[in-house]
């Protein structure tokens, strides 16, 4: 049998044999038949492959974007011909396209939600209440998206059981740390043809993502810089070797300026003035309101773009700041921008899809709230993953497991 390697997704299925691995399993079970799933993820060749496999598994998918500018059009249409899979965007939307075709999805009346910056699980609440009322459960990626859920948690509005699938270690020490690390930085290099050893980048944010970045850049030949709001995460970019300083001494030292906090006006007017000439502004947070964008325009005399993905704001005393992606995602919305590498969302998307088989035919009946996915499926990914790289770990003996289970240890020569 002749390989169709001309598929779009065909080079990134041999990079996640993970997720090729559930679709094996659960082709001829199907036990997703009779489930609705609903999608919110960058839809590219990634993504693709998560959408294959859960229709493997029997279920009907609805597929939009968590963000519009990171659409691939050939991944789409190859989508589009899959019976099964129905999609609710097009490469080039607008924001308000967009947005229409996210309420379009929702209208469908979804069994489940599988969300990237808690998209469609706020828009379904906000918007469509009483189909929130019937959806199942959720299951969130990101660390934006689980900051807006706990607050609607918080606020007693959840409507229904999410699974925070973005704190499990699966996802953050892989996913959040490595992904977002390399695909920022490449991305970052690529776009601006630009070398990053010597140079001083500030990275905003000590979380799982902005220590990837950190950590890969300094690899690099970077010095690095960090900035953030937690003591602790602060003092963890200490002992990690990183200067920590807040983003007012640090701009006037920047190179690049990468931020990945996941909060609003983390670069602004009052860091602007100290910027200097020819600084390069990036975004690796989820929305693009990290880079204050307003504070630029209106402190400009002109905006150019000299380079295919660079915007140019040319500030009145002469200074030029230059801001990649249009301040969204650097790593999935930029000209050459393919997100994360597939060996790391080959796990996330695991752990997304084990969310969903997990609460529909194991705990469907969860009441609403917030819940960490059981560490047992944690594990389960993370030996398919072994099992995938011929790699064998040791097994704890009847001896070792009864030595964790007993308090006492009676036979300690302590």
């Amino acid at each position: 049998m002749v390989s169709n390697d001309t598929n779009p997704l065909a080079w990134t299925r041999d990079y996640t044999p993970i997720l090729q691995s559930l679709a094996a399993e659960y082709s001829e079970s199907k036990p997703l038949k009779g489930d609705t799933i609903a999608l919110a993820s960058h839809l590219e060749t990634k993504t693709g492959v998560l959408v294959e496999t859960l229709r493997a598994a029997g279920a009907r998918v609805l597929v939009t974007g968590s963000e519009p500018f990171s659409t691939k059009e050939a991944v789409v249409e190859a989508l589009q011909e899959l019976d099964g899979i129905e999609t609710f965007i097009e490469a080039g939307m607008s924001d308000e396209e967009w947005e229409a075709g996210q309420h379009d999805l929702l209208e469908e009346e979804p069994d489940f939600i599988l969300d990237d910056g808690c998209e469609l699980i706020a828009k379904v609440h906000a918007d469509h209440p009483d189909i929130a009322e019937g959806i199942i459960g959720g299951g969130e990626q990101t660390t934006a998206g689980i900051t807006r859920v706990e607050a609607m948690e918080e606020q007693d509005v959840l409507q229904f059981p999410v699974y925070g699938v973005n704190d499990t270690p699966m996802k953050h020490y892989f996913d959040n740390v490595h992904g977002t690390g390399e695909s920022s930085l490449a991305n970052v290099m690529t776009t601006t043809n630009t070398m990053l050893s010597g140079k001083t980048v500030v990275v905003a944010g000590y979380g799982y993502c902005g220590r990837g970045i950190a950590r890969k850049a300094r690899g690099m030949g970077a010095w690095t810089i960090v900035t953030e709001v937690d003591p602790r995460k602060a003092l963890e970019a200490v002992m990690d070797g990183h200067r920590v300083m807040a983003m007012g001494e640090a701009a006037p030292l920047a190179d690049y300026v990468i931020t990945s906090t996941g909060n609003r006006e983390v670069v602004r007017k009052e860091h602007l003035d100290q910027f200097q000439d020819g600084v390069i502004l990036a975004n690796a947070g989820h929305f693009d309101v990290e880079i204050s964008l307003e504070d630029l325009k209106a402190e400009s005399n002109e905006v150019t773009q000299p380079k295919e993905g660079i915007t140019r704001y040319h500030l009145s005393d002469g200074r030029r700041v230059n801001v990649l992606a249009r301040g969204r995602l650097v790593n999935l919305t930029g000209p050459h921008s393919q997100g994360h590498p597939a060996e790391v969302m080959d796990t996330t998307f695991a752990m997304m899809f084990a969310a969903a088989h997990d609460m529909l035919t194991q705990d469907p009946n969860l009441t609403p709230g917030l819940y960490a996915i059981p560490d047992h499926l944690d594990r389960e990914v993370a030996s398919r993953k072994l099992e995938t790289l011929d790699i064998t770990i040791d097994s704890l003996t009847e001896n070792q497991r009864e030595y964790y289970e007993e308090w006492e240890h009676p036979d300690s020569s302590f």
